[in-house]
């Protein structure tokens, strides 16, 4: 398959690559391989059904849903650098 000038030009400058008029001939040509790549890809035959994450078909295990550990803040925030009712103080990030 062969890409034209123009259409590189259009998906260099979707892109947001610079491509000289030297290097235009050659990405075509590497655009038509790898979509060459993609029909061959389609051509291969698929299952209908989704694969399965496992073999055997399990529940994972649950636990109760209860505090067991914790209670004492002061001891956990012994070493924080800023803390401010009973949680860590941390600096604003914005970006």
């Amino acid at each position: 398959m062969t890409i034209d000038r123009q259409t590189v030009k259009k998906i260099a400058m979707l892109a947001k690559i610079r491509v000289s008029e030297d290097e235009v001939k050659s990405f075509g040509q590497e655009l038509g391989q790898i979509m060459k790549w993609i029909e061959q890809l389609q051509e291969v035959a698929i299952l209908k059904e989704m694969p399965d994450t496992d073999v055997f078909k399990s529940a994972l295990p649950m636990r109760l849903d209860q505090v067991n550990d914790g209670g004492y803040p002061e001891k956990i925030l012994a070493n924080a650098p800023d803390k401010m009712h009973d949680f860590f103080c941390v600096p604003k990030v914005v970006e």
